[in-house]
C-alpha cells in the first residue's frame, strides 16, 4: 500500500478559532478520508506555527482531530477566539520533529497555507523525496484582484507558481477552478500538472427548525462572507427597491450570513445606515451549525448572486435539504446545481427581483425548481475521496 504523508499545517494554524472555514472542513475530511483508507500508511507532517518543518507524533496528531471535531460541534461563533495559553498544550504536543522525514511516497495537501513560500515548499518536498499531491480551491484573486484585499493577486500568483513548479498532479474542487488554472499557467509560459476535478463533499445539514426571529413572512438566505465578489449589494438595493414599493407586510424578508470581509464599505453602509432596509434585512454575522440548519430548511430559497465563485458550496448544502436556489449564471454554480437552480445573470436586478417575488409567493418558477430538485444528487464525500485516492495512487 502507498506511504501517504498528510500535511495538517492549516488545521493546526488555526488552533485559536473556535469555528472552521470551509478550508479547514475539507483538510479534517482528508484527514478522516485518507485514515480509513490508509490506516497506519498515513503519517501527518506539518510547517508549525513556530515556522519549524517536520512530521507530527502520531497520537498527538490523532487526538488533535479528535479535540478539533468536538469543538466544532459544540461551537459558539460568539465566544472569543482562544487564548494562546489555552493552545499551549496543543502547540507543544504538536511540535515537528525529524523522525520518519522521507519515508512516504505521496504528499498530500489540501490547504494553500506556506505555498506563498516556494523555497520552503520545495525544500520540504526535497527532504520528503516524495510526490507531491496538492488541492486548489480557485483562482478569484488573480482573475479578479478587484476583489481581492489589496496585495491579494500577487500572494495567489506566487501560490500558484508553486504548484506549477513543484506538484506532480493537482486535485481542484470544480472543472471551473480547472480550467482557470490550466489557463494560468500556461499563459505564464508554463505546462500544467495533471489536473482533476473532484467536487466537495457536502457535509449533511442538520434537523432543526428555523428561529423564532424569522417571523411569519418568508425569507430568504444569502450565505457567505460579506464582501465585494458576493454582489450583496445587488439584493440590498431590491431589497430597498421592495421596502419602497410594496406593503410592508407584502415585502420578504432577507437574512444574510456571513463574516464582514473587506472592500465592502458601500454594503455596509447599507446595513447599518438604512432605515428602510431595518424591517426586512437582517444581517447575521455568527450563526452555529444548528442555527444555519434551521435557516436552510425554512429559507424560501438561497440567494447566490456572486460574480465569481470556485465552488458553490452552498447551493449544495441548500439543495441537499430541498431548498431551492437562485444562482448568478456561472460556471461554478451550474457544476454543481446542474438544471435544478433558476439561474440570473449577476447584474440584471429587475430579472432577480422577478424571481425572487415568484418564490416569495410561491409562483411557477418556485413549483418548477420543486419538481426538479428530486434528480439533483449530492456530491458526497465518499466520492471525492474515491477520486483523491485513485490521483494518490496514481502518483506513488
Amino acid at each position: 500500500m502507498t506511504s501517504v504523508v498528510l500535511d495538517l499545517s492549516r488545521l493546526i494554524s488555526r488552533l485559536r478559532h473556535v469555528t472552521p472555514s470551509g478550508v479547514d472542513r475539507v483538510e479534517m475530511a482528508y484527514a478522516r478520508g485518507l485514515l480509513a483508507r490508509y490506516g497506519s500508511d498515513l503519517a501527518f507532517a506539518a510547517v508549525h506555527p513556530s515556522g519549524f518543518y517536520g512530521r507530527l507524533p502520531r497520537l498527538a496528531a490523532l487526538a488533535f482531530l479528535d479535540e478539533m471535531e468536538h469543538s466544532w460541534a459544540r461551537q459558539d461563533e460568539r465566544a472569543p477566539a482562544r487564548s494562546l495559553v489555552s493552545v499551549g498544550r496543543w502547540l507543544v504536543a504538536l511540535r515537528p520533529t525529524r523522525v520518519g522525514i522521507g519515508s512516504g511516497e505521496v504528499y498530500v495537501q489540501v490547504s494553500p497555507h506556506h505555498l506563498t513560500r516556494t523555497g520552503q515548499v520545495r525544500r520540504i518536498m526535497a527532504q520528503e523525496n516524495a510526490r507531491f499531491v496538492c488541492m486548489v480551491h480557485d483562482l478569484v484573486p488573480i482573475e479578479y484582484p478587484e476583489y481581492a484585499r489589496p496585495g491579494g493577486a500577487e500572494l495567489h500568483a506566487r501560490r500558484m507558481e508553486t504548484v506549477a513548479e513543484l506538484a506532480d498532479a493537482v486535485i481542484v474542487n470544480s472543472a471551473a477552478t480547472g480550467a482557470s488554472l490550466r489557463r494560468w499557467i500556461e499563459g505564464q509560459g508554463g505546462s500544467a500538472p495533471p489536473i482533476h476535478v473532484a467536487l466537495l463533499g457536502s457535509e449533511p445539514v442538520a434537523e432543526a427548525p428555523p428561529p423564532l426571529s424569522v417571523g411569519d413572512r418568508p425569507f430568504f438566505l444569502c450565505l457567505g462572507t460579506i464582501e465585494p465578489r458576493k454582489n450583496h449589494l445587488l439584493l440590498l438595493h431590491l431589497w430597498r427597491r421592495m421596502a419602497e414599493t410594496m406593503p410592508p407586510k407584502a415585502v420578504p424578508r432577507l437574512i444574510v450570513v456571513g463574516r464582514r470581509g473587506w472592500e465592502n464599505e458601500q454594503i455596509l453602509d447599507l446595513f447599518d445606515r438604512c432605515p428602510a432596509l431595518k424591517p426586512h434585512v437582517e444581517e447575521v454575522n455568527n450563526c452555529s451549525d444548528r442555527e444555519l440548519a434551521g435557516l436552510l430548511r425554512g429559507a424560501r430559497a438561497l440567494l447566490m448572486p456572486s460574480f465569481a465563485e470556485g465552488y458553490g458550496m452552498p447551493v449544495a448544502e441548500a439543495l441537499s435539504v430541498g431548498t431551492p436556489v437562485i444562482a448568478s449564471d456561472i460556471a461554478a454554480h451550474r457544476e454543481v446545481g446542474g438544471m435544478v437552480p433558476d439561474y440570473r445573470d449577476p447584474l440584471d436586478g429587475p430579472a432577480w427581483e422577478a424571481a425572487i417575488l415568484d418564490h416569495a409567493r410561491r409562483g411557477p418558477l418556485h413549483l418548477g425548481q420543486l419538481t426538479r430538485l428530486p434528480q439533483w444528487h449530492a456530491p458526497g464525500w465518499a466520492e471525492h475521496m474515491a477520486i483523491a485516492v485513485k490521483i494518490i495512487e496514481g502518483a506513488g
